[in-house]
């Protein structure tokens, strides 16, 4: 806003020139309008284009401006009051509004005012009324009292623009410790936690053979090996939740997912002694999909398996996964007893069930779409899981 003021300065001063120098006599009187021409001139071009450069200096300085005042004094003598100069001295208190406030506007404002009334007085011919001798004091005065105006509601426009600011980055720094203790709750749910379970109730087996009247050393065997493998399971997932903490996703490291799909499948079925197969689906291959994703499918895909041995009493699961169009579908399917009628994401949240509620939560993360129901069969439960393959591609320039 102070250049533009300067801006009008320079318009104003460029019309009044000529005028100036024509009413001035000759000799030292034209050379010192010349002199004031100039300064003023080049004072004004200045700051209007290096406002933030020299800005501060007429802060720390307010001589500076009022010297600026007595040289357009000096061409309001010479072009006289009624001249498109005139309309300079109304900038000097506004500028002082803006740049030193209300005390600087009131000090500008009264030698503006004063200066204007001393050179009418000095005129051959004043006007005769008071009124138009006191006009352009008492706009001098209204500038400065509007200078004065803007400066404060930029201040708190300023202030208030910080506080906002302050408070979004808050509400950002909020809301990705809430994402990122969300995220690490649904990792350690999914895979580290159910895995010493398991080693729990491994070990209480193994207690309760080792404490048995008549021993087996063969199912003490078995069940000590069975801790032992669910121990190193638990160890190999931390060590991957750790890695994926401390790495940022490569997009040139890809995952086949329907090997480690069917490779998880498997596993699941020597653990758990539920008859699980994996077949894949589609006519297209499957591209490579990035760890990050790849890491959300998969335990996707897993949690609908542990879900439907815990809970749903199946006989089977069948995991398929293949492209379908421009789709990426995985489907998990159990011929359980299904989930009861009208469950809600809701309900199963505040009955403590996070299963499910992180599975939605990962498909929402990559931008995949979830079902979860009956689907196309009678009874049991179908996880089905669609990501677009244009999720999977990176623009290239």
């Amino acid at each position: 806003m102070c250049r533009q003021v300067f801006g009008f300065r320079l318009a104003m001063i460029a019309l009044a020139t000529p005028t100036a120098l024509v009413n001035a006599n000759d000799g030292l009187p034209t050379r010192l309008v010349g002199a004031a021409v100039v300064v003023t001139f080049m004072t004004s071009y200045v700051l209007f284009r290096d406002w933030e450069r020299f800005g501060p200096l007429l802060l720390r300085h307010p001589t500076l401006l009022a010297a600026d005042t007595l040289f357009g004094a000096l061409l309001l003598i010479a072009a006289g009051p009624d001249s498109t100069l005139a309309y300079v001295s109304v900038c000097t208190p506004l500028l002082a509004g803006l740049v030193y406030g209300w005390r600087g506007a009131a000090v500008f404002a009264s030698l503006q005012a004063l200066l204007l009334l001393l050179i009418h007085a000095a005129q051959e011919n004043p006007a005769p009324g008071i009124t138009e001798s006191a006009l352009l004091p008492g706009l001098c005065v209204i500038a400065g009292a509007v200078g004065s105006s803007l400066r404060n509601l930029m201040l708190r426009f300023g202030a208030a623009t910080q506080a906002l600011t302050t408070v979004q980055a808050r509400l950002a720094v909020t809301e990705a410790v809430s994402a990122e203790r969300a995220r690490l709750a649904r990792e350690m749910h999914d895979s580290v936690a159910k895995t010493l379970h398991g080693v729990a109730l491994a070990a209480d087996g193994l207690t309760t053979s080792t404490n048995a009247d008549h021993m087996d050393p063969a199912l003490v065997r078995q069940q000590a090996a069975l801790v032992a493998r669910s121990a190193r399971r638990a160890a190999a997932e931390s060590r991957e939740l750790l890695a994926d903490l401390r790495r940022e996703s490569d997009p040139d490291h890809a995952t086949d997912v329907l090997v480690e799909l069917a490779a998880r499948t498997r596993d699941f079925s020597t653990r758990t002694g539920l008859p699980a197969v994996y077949r894949p689906t589609g006519a297209h291959a499957v591209p490579p999909v990035p760890p990050a994703v790849a890491r959300q499918l998969l335990t996707i895909a897993t949690e609908a398996m542990e879900n439907a041995h815990r809970h749903a009493r199946p006989t089977r699961v069948d995991v398929s996964a293949g492209v379908h169009g421009d789709l990426l579908r995985i489907s998990v399917y159990d011929d359980g007893r299904g989930l009861p009628p009208g469950t809600t994401l809701e309900q199963l949240r505040r009955a403590g069930h996070f299963g499910l509620v992180g599975m939605v939560e990962r498909a929402a993360s990559v931008g995949a779409r979830i079902r979860i129901g009956r689907g196309g069969h009678p009874q049991g439960t179908e996880v089905r899981l669609e990501l677009p393959l244009a999720a999977l591609t990176t623009p290239t320039a």
